[in-house]
């Protein structure tokens, strides 16, 4: 009888000790459901479009005496501010009336344009040219610029007496990075071209790419084996990220990574002063897989600034033709962005559709404007 009681004692505490255990792992699963929020909801496209934003990357061409009041209604519209970014250094008298157009378009309208000077560089080789460039690049920081663009003729145009193509990190440059870096500002960095230029025509993964090489074939890499490859490009503009830990950098085009969400997270992870706009390259998100992209926009949300590289008053174009591309690119990107809709992109190939993202709504306000305001202080 004795033996009969404690057996029923035993398997009474075996009972009683796997309820508590399986309580216990109730407990920490209900627990772990908990702390596991739901992802912040969306935005509608309406949401998006009222809300302010700003293209961190695009240009004003030239005006003639009709259009502006139609380009900043085309703002107004869509509450974009614009950062109006100034090139080409190896083109002096272009890049003078650019800046002079910058310059006023800014002081007119303050709420809707900010802008990014640049610097000569048809002197190059003069001793009096670092004079000149930090004189330029001083009196565009007066004049309310922001920023400072370095383009891809450094690397890929540009060249010393003895034929040496000058790379983005040759220590002739090192005194404008210390003076943006001194004065706050941020360096811009269009360095190098997307991988699809070392690449022949066919081989390229979107016609955007193929249609602008076969119109442009003084840049098309692969034309021009003596031009620095594409990874000595990218090595270069990573060695001006490691000399100065404390310039802010915004590389344009994704960085000129576009191929790979993988290498750009490397140099993300690498210099947390480095973040990248988006302008011309998010064709290259929609060609790569689209939860991977999505995970890499949540982590890299912080690094990550609209852009598109939109011109408005290009010599030989309609301004109206202008003013219908820029919102066609804006209510394109709105959708890939915010929704999960299916888009068609004849851009990337005929018939090629990709999902949307539907990004949470605190993403989409850092990509379309707390970034740029981080990243570029004052704009």
């Amino acid at each position: 009888m004795e033996l009969k009681k404690g057996r029923l004692l035993c398997c009474e505490r075996v009972d009683s000790l796997v309820a508590l255990v399986l309580l216990a792992f109730s407990l920490i699963s209900c627990s772990r459901q908990a702390s596991k929020s739901p992802e912040p909801r969306g935005m509608s496209l309406e949401e998006l479009q009222q809300m302010l934003k700003i293209d961190v990357h695009a240009h004003i061409s030239d005006f003639g005496n009709t259009g502006e009041e139609q380009f900043i209604a085309l703002l107004e519209k869509h509450n974009f501010k614009w950062l109006d970014i100034c090139v080409v250094g190896t083109e002096w008298e272009k890049l003078q009336r650019k800046v002079t157009l910058a310059e006023m378009f800014h002081r007119t309208y303050p709420l809707r344009i900010a802008w990014a000077t640049s610097f000569n560089l048809t002197n190059w080789g003069n001793p009096a040219w670092e004079k000149s460039a930090l004189a330029m690049i001083g009196q565009g920081f007066a004049r309310g610029a922001v920023a400072v663009k370095f383009w891809k003729e450094i690397g890929m145009v540009l060249k010393d007496p003895n034929g040496r193509y000058v790379m983005i990190d040759d220590p002739r440059f090192d005194p404008l990075f210390d003076l943006i870096q001194k004065n706050g500002k941020t360096a811009v960095a269009h360095i190098g071209e997307p991988y699809n230029c070392w690449l022949p025509l066919d081989s390229m993964t979107v016609d955007g790419d193929r249609r602008y090489f076969k119109e442009h074939p003084q840049y098309h890499g692969y034309l021009h084996p003596e031009i620095p490859g594409y990874w000595e490009q990218i090595k270069a503009r990573d060695n001006v990220l490691a000399k100065h830990p404390g310039l802010r950098v915004v590389g344009c085009h994704l960085g000129s990574l576009e191929f790979s969400v993988d290498e750009l997270a490397k140099r993300l992870d690498l210099y947390p002063h480095f973040a990248v706009d988006t302008a011309a390259r998010i064709v290259h998100f929609q060609v790569q897989d689209r939860e991977k992209v999505r995970n890499f926009i949540l982590k890299y949300q912080d690094r990550l600034l609209y852009g598109t590289d939109n011109d408005v008053g290009r010599g030989g174009t309609d301004l109206a033709d202008d003013l219908k591309g820029c919102e066609e690119v804006y209510r394109r990107d709105y959708r890939y962005f915010a929704t999960d809709q299916e888009i068609e992109l004849p851009e990337i190939r005929a018939n090629f559709k990709v999902r949307g993202l539907a990004l949470p709504a605190p993403v989409l306000k850092k990509i379309y404007y707390e970034n740029a305001v981080k990243w570029f202080p004052g704009i």
